[in-house]
């Protein structure tokens, strides 16, 4: 009970008859203890509201808390210092489509069809397959208000818009990337959404993507939600909030830097404006007393391109090297989390279904067959994982990882070549021991053969 109201409970007291002015006191503070026990148990009983962030073509050593020099990246760090960074995260692709497909379904996209890039000009009319259960369908199904700020790159036709795979609300763009001024495809085509219908309006990508995604939390503040934020930044055109547009309809595309402008100069402005959005959504969520009920997890869905860093990997985007997989990878929930943790557990995008579902009391159908694991038990007991072994293929690269050891393969048939790293060792996989592990590089041959086998139902489902 505050201070003011029990000052004026004393007052009525006293002018009350001896007994009746205890009676009211005890009625007052039984009341608000049983308001007080409410408000408690509402807090309980709802779920944790989930902002899953998604930066594009962020390497593994892109932010400041990963070790990069000059991108300053504050918000993120603190998210890192305030909550896991995780070590040995991993997108299921190495390119865009793939990582996001494994991503909503929590499958190998292979299994869903997305084996590569959904690309402007040649699959405008492919997308993620209906039938799919997305991460979105299920958290919707659980009661979770449902929205996307950002890029899709599941499918550019209607019907594949995410309003039709569980999202709520949608502002974005379809394709792998738009001009982040004009909103031109790399086809030439206007590619900003409102919901299922286009909808151009003028900003830079970054900023409109941080609006709609405060817009959202704060509509949705007395519910759980869960928002998803696939960011633009870092991926290309180079373009600073300063910068002009490169893309104009029925035009040529213009050149990729303005007069005077450095490109490592601004993928660092990049950077910078999509953690300074993090840092926007993150104080939305304290100002409206969300904090210690939000989950936020922030990861990128593939490798670097030239002007992001690897840090010591091997291998940028498109690779099947750890630099075109393994990503930085943020968890925070305060109260939940314990903060300042660094996790070495191997994880992956397909994860993220499986520890979301756990979270918001979703049910998994019996009869869906997942491939990422829970991470739950990681988050909010520092717990581990059941050993597995995680599989990539990118083009013709192919990989599989147990324990430490990694094996990878490139090439088909007479052309084909065998590596096998030990990671504890050889994180920038510059050592060869296939020849001095025979036997090691036999078996994971082997196991790669049968997840190959295993997947193979799916890649030509492509509608």
């Amino acid at each position: 009970m505050s201070s003011q109201n029990e000052t004026r409970l004393g007052r009525i007291s006293a002018l009350l008859p001896c007994g009746l002015g205890t009676l009211l006191a005890f009625v007052f503070t039984l009341k608000s203890s049983l308001y007080a026990a409410d408000t408690a148990a509402a807090a309980v009983e709802r779920p944790p509201n989930i902002v899953l962030i998604l930066a594009d073509d962020l390497g593994y050593g892109g932010i400041g808390c990963y070790g990069h020099p000059q991108v300053r990246s504050p918000h993120l760090d603190r998210l890192a210092a305030e909550g896991i960074r995780f070590t040995d995260f991993h997108s299921n692709g190495a390119v865009c489509s793939p990582t996001r497909a494994a991503l909503m379904t929590g499958r190998y996209q292979q299994r869903s069809g997305i084996e590569g890039v959904v690309t402007a000009a040649g699959h405008r009319h492919t997308g993620l397959p209906l039938d799919e259960l997305t991460i979105a369908e299920l958290m919707k199904q659980a009661g979770y208000a449902t929205g996307i700020c950002g890029k899709w790159h599941l499918g550019y036709d209607v019907k594949f818009n995410p309003t039709r795979q569980g999202f709520d609300f949608f502002r974005g763009y379809v394709s792998g990337n738009v001009d982040y001024h004009s909103h031109i495809d790399q086809a030439n085509y206007l590619d900003w959404w409102h919901d299922a219908k286009l909808q151009n309006e003028p900003g830079y990508t970054t900023d409109l993507f941080t609006k709609y995604a405060v817009e959202f939390i704060e509509q949705h503040r007395k519910e759980p939600f869960f928002l998803y934020i696939p960011h633009e930044a870092v991926h290309y055109p180079l373009q600073g909030r300063d910068s002009p547009a490169q893309r104009a309809l029925g035009e040529r595309p213009g050149p990729k830097l303005a007069p005077g402008e450095d490109a490592q100069d601004i993928h660092q402005q990049m950077a910078e404006a999509m953690d300074e959005s993090v840092g926007q959504v993150v104080a939305t969520i304290k100002r409206l007393g969300l904090g210690e009920n939000t989950l936020i997890f922030f990861f990128s869905d593939n490798g670097p391109m030239p002007q992001s860093s690897a840090g010591p990997l091997r291998g940028r985007k498109g690779s099947i090297y750890e630099g075109g997989h393994r990503v930085p990878a943020i968890a925070c929930w305060p109260g939940a989390i314990k903060p300042g943790q660094t996790s070495d557990v191997q994880a992956m995008g397909a994860d993220l279904l499986p520890t979301f579902a756990a979270l918001a009391g979703a049910k998994l159908p019996q009869e869906l067959t997942l491939d990422g694991r829970s991470l739950q038990s990681v988050l909010l007991a520092s717990g581990s994982l059941a050993p597995r072994d995680l599989f990539w293929r990118v083009g013709s690269g192919r990989a599989i990882r147990r324990g430490d050891w990694k094996l990878v393969v490139t090439g088909k048939g007479k052309r084909e070549s065998v590596e096998l790293f030990n990671l504890a060792d050889d994180l920038a996989e510059k050592h060869d021991l296939a020849s001095d592990e025979p036997q090691v590089a036999k078996e994971l041959r082997e196991a790669l053969r049968a997840w190959e086998a295993s997947v193979a139902s799916g890649v030509e489902r492509r509608t």
